[in-house]
């Protein structure tokens, strides 16, 4: 059964093959993660790498068993050492060097590419370069000079997406918590400014961006919800009879199943779904279109924003 496993990209944890006997990699019970696991030298198929180990509890080992979906186990090589701390204290200075070096070739080959972060493997055989571009590049005349620069080092030119870059970067979102991309979520979905304005959302970008400039993943989330609760919901705009006489529906709260009635009087009240009906009439009541329409008043929004916010075009290209 598997024991240990390491974490990877993406929070990602993949198992840990050919762990001799004799090592032991225990968790502390303190709630700080960062006081947990150790770091071993692993091979992956990038080559060695630097990895955070952990023991597996029976729960996961068994679920680890099961799933077809299982990450292939990488191979443990030894816990690092003193001496491979210092190495790979190194690894991370020359990594931030390298990622200026290539930064700077970028800007002499006038690319449109925005360089995300430098890899470097602990063997040094293979330097890895993460990017994102709005369109296919045409990096040959950069790979020559990398090849320049970097010599005896396989060169990995990689284009991500702008949630890619999210996912691998780590982060907080607007809710607080850490990025779903970059600590659970392993497919993108694709979201439109639609879900946000069925679930009564304010449309600004600000409220419903993520930090990657797409639309929150999380939009997705309740979206089945909202559509369950609004069966049966009467438009907003549409005349109804309640205990309290004829009115227009102004608002809807989907989740809490009431409808909010504004009256000739320019009261508004709210009744449960059950407390109304629609009734074909016509009535002098003016609705608050801002509210239908939930646009933020604070904020400008023009169509190319929330065009671009819903751009899917190499959001996400799975090369991570």
């Amino acid at each position: 059964m598997i024991k240990y496993a390491v974490k990877y990209l993406k929070n990602t944890f993949v198992p840990l093959k050919n762990v001799p006997d004799d090592i032991e990699i225990e968790n502390s019970n303190c709630c700080d993660s960062e006081m947990d696991g150790k770091l071993v030298l692993v091979r992956t198929e990038k080559g060695e790498e630097v990895l955070k180990a952990f023991r597996v509890c029976t729960k996961v080992a068994e679920q680890f068993e099961k799933s077809s979906k299982t990450p292939e186990a990488f191979e443990f090589i030894r816990l690092m050492t003193q001496e491979d701390m210092m190495i790979y204290e190194e690894i991370k200075k020359e990594e931030v060097t390298s990622f200026f070096k290539c930064k700077e070739l970028i800007k002499k080959h006038n690319l449109n590419m925005n360089l995300v972060q430098c890899r470097l493997t602990f063997d040094k055989r293979k330097i890895s370069f993460y990017y994102t571009a709005p369109e296919r590049v045409d990096f040959r005349e950069l790979l020559k000079d990398l090849t320049q620069v970097f010599k005896r080092v396989r060169i990995d030119l990689r284009h991500i997406g702008v949630r890619d870059e999210s996912s691998i970067m780590d982060g907080t979102g607007i809710c607080g918590k850490p990025f779903c991309c970059s600590s659970y979520l392993r497919k993108f979905e694709s979201i439109n400014v639609k879900l946000a304005k069925d679930q009564g959302m304010p449309i600004a970008p600000s409220k419903i961006s993520g930090t990657c400039g797409r639309l929150l993943c999380c939009l997705t989330y309740e979206y089945d919800n909202y559509i369950e609760a609004a069966k049966g919901m009467p438009p907003v705009g549409s005349t109804v009879m309640t205990p309290a006489g004829l009115g227009k529906v102004c608002y809807i709260q989907f989740l809490n199943n009431s409808v909010a009635v504004k009256f000739e009087d320019g009261k508004v009240k709210e009744f449960e779904k059950t407390e109304i009906e629609m009734v074909d009439a016509n009535i002098n009541v003016d609705i608050d279109v801002p509210r239908i329409t939930n646009y933020a008043p604070d904020e400008k929004v023009d169509a190319r924003q929330l065009k671009q916010l819903e751009d899917d075009r190499n959001s996400s290209t799975g090369n991570v």
